[in-house]
């Protein structure tokens, strides 16, 4: 961001900074070759807030287009990501009263983590996903899939198709869009007059409060608050009338909304509850996002001691997700092979490659116990007791667990 630049809501002029990560490669371009590492870029990477909405954000680097449309996430392969799924889709089905007649839409959805659970059901699904090479595995899993990024446009010529959604999901995506207006008036087109729409994305409060600072990429456009969201919903015709509050990517707030004027859903406590604690939080003053840098050093000072601190008593660390947060984490540290060895990853499109700014190398999972690292960083630490129970043979050497954020500590 520059001076002079607007917020992505409400045009506000945006003064105040959040956190300024420095510059960094987009979090998700994993490099194949020494072609790409010549040519390999990197891009400011500074949050500020809106002193007016309170929307968090960060620049628009590159175009949505040169990240999503070919994409190295595939939902599938956190086996309690798809659990999450399931779940919900049980929840949802019965709420709602689902049936064959019915039609589920979600937005950013993937290669069919979650609609696959609805098709199982009989429930009719569509998903909506702009990366071509995920949406083939979608498809694969029996999953329809509209190729495209979602807003008013694609909207538009669903509706004109006769379809409406009596429910839409769209989760850990509303971050992800840089035109965020534009890709929320798309639901009040889509959205039966009784349907509802779920809204999953990590709570702001959580990742201040937790300093996972580490969330923060180019992929991730803006970071949200309740006392946002609810803004940018009424500003299109949509209110919330439900939240629940989830572990999911370190504290994640699940809101449920429908048209402005549906008065089928009474205001839930769980709207009342988040309300109640980002008030307490002062979440609608400039003061709850000051003094987040400083927490953020810290925990920079705490991993680089203990990667300095192996490397000096001769111990070798390797790493445990390719993930996007990781990187953020690593290139922010300035962490490289000097450090840490390799990491390991279960998803095949993301092996044999190097990681973006580190150009730390990724294998398979089997690579650990090859190798015997005295230590594992797992990078998603939202995943940590997922890893370390599928891991937990590193113990047979005497390997340990090593989680980044607050601040680094071990697993017992």
């Amino acid at each position: 961001m520059s001076d002079g630049l607007q917020c992505r809501f409400c045009d506000s002029a945006l003064t105040q900074t959040f956190v300024d990560l420095g510059n960094t490669p987009l979090a998700n371009s994993y490099l194949k070759n020494e072609e790409a590492i010549a040519g390999e870029k990197s891009y400011p990477l500074h949050a500020r807030v809106c002193g007016n909405c309170f929307l968090v954000q960060v620049e628009d680097a590159v175009p949505a287009e040169d990240i999503f449309s070919d994409y190295a996430y595939f939902s599938s392969f956190s086996d309690s990501w798809v659990e999450h799924a399931r779940q919900y889709s049980v929840k949802l089905t019965d709420m709602l009263g689902l049936t064959d007649a019915s039609m589920v839409m979600e937005v950013a959805s993937n290669d069919g983590y979650l609609l696959k659970h609805f098709v199982a059901q009989g429930v009719q699904v569509l998903g909506i996903e702009p990366a071509a090479n995920v949406a083939k595995t979608a498809e694969k899993s029996g999953v329809k899939t509209e190729v495209a990024f979602f807003g008013k446009e694609t909207a538009d010529r669903l509706a004109a198709q006769g379809l409406r959604a009596d429910l839409m999901a769209a989760n850990n995506v509303m971050a992800h869009v840089p035109d965020i207006n534009d890709f929320i008036s798309g639901f009040n087109i889509l959205l039966a007059d009784k349907g509802v729409l779920t809204i999953e994305f990590p709570h702001l409060l959580n990742l201040i409060d937790k300093v996972q600072f580490d969330t923060i990429y180019h992929e991730h456009y803006s970071y949200l608050s309740l006392v946002t969201v609810e803004k940018i919903l009424a500003a299109h015709g949509l209110k919330v009338f439900d939240v629940e509050e989830l572990p999911t990517h370190g504290g994640s707030l699940r809101i449920y909304a429908c048209k402005s004027d549906c008065s089928v859903y009474p205001d839930g406590e769980g709207l009342r509850s988040v309300r109640k604690k980002e008030a307490a939080a002062g979440m609608a003053t400039l003061d709850a996002y000051a003094g987040f840098t400083p927490k953020v050093e810290e925990t920079r000072r705490s991993v680089l001691a203990f990667l300095k601190d192996a490397k000096a008593k001769g111990k070798k660390v390797a790493a445990y997700g390719a993930a996007a947060k990781g990187n953020t984490l690593l290139n922010y540290c300035n962490v490289g092979t000097d450090l840490i060895s390799f990491v390991v990853d279960r998803n095949p499109e993301k092996q044999n490659t190097l990681l973006p700014g580190s150009h730390i190398p990724v294998f398979a999972p089997e690579h650990i116990a090859q190798e015997k690292p005295d230590y594992v960083l797992i990078l998603p630490w939202n995943l940590a007791a997922e890893i370390s129970a599928d891991m937990r043979h590193i113990s047979e050497w005497g390997g340990r667990f090593a989680i980044p954020v607050p601040t680094l500590h071990l697993l017992p």
